[in-house]
Parts: structure tokens; C-alpha cells; sequence
């Protein structure tokens, strides 16, 4: 048992190792290297809200232009992406479609023993088991979930990003799924600058970051 785990925790290192408007108003989401991004405190008079002229599709689409993205935008209320009672059941579901492909160049070179000690002799078919299983073991998935950005953003329905961390990603445990890269996509936003009767509203572009990638770390 403890030759067993030994080769466990060695296997995990050496794959681990690396190679002026509104008041209290956010006009857009802060930079930030904590993902995904807080929500946004807005005001709540409704007197900043954009009216039915002003949220016409077809014009809307036109001010966005080529960075309208399906993919992480919607209109409308969309259908689920990983609904959140479903993120366990997601996240296994990758990692053994993962465990399943094909391993990569840094796994297949990777050295089965003890870090001071002489390699472990295992045979072709049970080292590939255990570096599947390493694999799968570690994978961090992005699970995906459609967010309401409330009707001052255009489109109003994001779909966000998220690293999957309800349990440990390494033997021994102690590191999690955390944020390593992400893009951003561009939304309009509602924004007035000036008071009451005075003030001017109009939809300007804003980035939005979004986690795209999921690594296991300290």
C-alpha cells in the first residue's frame, strides 16, 4: 500500500509540474484577476433603465456588430448550459471522456517511480491505466452557466465560466481547479451621465472577461 502510494503522489508531481453618471453606478466590470467577474451593484431607479425604443434588436445588433457572439450571448432567456445541481455529474462526464483520448506528449513522457529512486517497472497496458486515471483525475473541466446581466447590458444573458472545485484535483489533496486564462467579449451598456430630466443615455461597448481555461493549483 504505501509503494502504491508513492507512485501515486510521485505520478501527480511529475504531471503537475510545469513545463461621472449614475451614482454608486459600476459603469463596467472591474478589472480583476479573481474570475468570474462580481456582480454589478447597480442603481435602482428605474429612471436609468433603457426604454422599449431603445432596445431594438435590429439596431442593437448593428452597434455590436462582428462581436456579437452566439455562442456566450443570448437575447433571450436561453436553455441551460451545466445547470449548477449538474456540475458534479458534468465534470465527471469530462474527465472520463477525457480519460478516454488520446494522453498528451507530457504525460506519455512522464516517469513512473519515486523522485530519488530507480524507475518503476509496470507493464505497457497498466501504465497507461494509471496515467489515464492521473489524467482524469486532474482534469479541470470549464462548466458553463447563463448569467442575467440585467437589462442595462445588450445582449442581457452571458454565458460564463466557472472552474469546477468542489473537490481536491490532486493526490495528495490540497490543490484545486482555479482560473489560468481567459478572453473577453465585448456587450453594450447602458450608461447616463447627468441628473433627471437632464441627463443623456446611450449604449457604449464594454469587455466582459470570461474564464476559459481550468488548471489544477496550489
Amino acid at each position: 500500500m504505501t509503494a502504491i502510494r508513492a507512485l501515486l503522489f510521485c505520478s501527480c508531481l511529475g504531471l503537475l509540474r510545469p513545463g461621472g453618471g449614475q451614482p454608486f453606478l459600476r459603469l463596467r466590470p472591474s478589472p480583476s484577476d479573481n474570475l468570474p467577474v462580481k456582480d454589478i451593484v447597480e442603481h435602482p431607479d428605474p429612471e436609468y433603465d433603457p426604454k422599449e425604443q431603445d432596445l431594438d434588436e435590429r439596431t442593437l445588433r448593428k452597434k455590436l456588430g462582428s462581436h456579437f457572439d452566439p455562442g456566450f450571448m443570448a437575447v433571450a432567456v436561453p436553455g441551460p448550459a451545466n445547470a449548477s445541481g449538474a456540475e458534479a455529474a458534468a465534470a465527471a462526464a469530462a474527465a472520463a471522456g477525457r480519460g478516454r483520448a488520446a494522453l498528451p506528449a507530457e504525460l506519455r513522457r512522464l516517469e513512473l517511480g519515486p523522485p530519488q529512486g530507480p524507475r518503476l517497472k509496470v507493464g505497457k497496458k497498466a501504465r497507461r491505466k494509471v496515467l489515464q486515471w492521473l489524467w482524469a483525475y486532474t482534469y479541470c473541466p470549464v462548466l458553463y452557466t447563463w448569467k442575467d446581466l440585467g437589462v442595462r447590458f445588450w445582449p442581457r444573458y452571458i454565458k460564463e465560466g466557472n472552474c469546477f472545485a468542489e473537490k481536491s484535483c490532486s493526490l495528495p489533496e490540497g490543490m484545486f481547479c482555479k482560473p489560468v486564462k481567459s478572453v473577453t467579449k465585448t456587450f453594450l451598456r447602458w450608461h447616463c451621465q447627468g441628473w433627471s430630466s437632464q441627463k443623456y443615455c446611450t449604449w457604449i461597448p464594454v469587455q466582459y472577461p470570461l474564464i476559459s481555461e481550468c488548471k489544477c493549483s496550489c
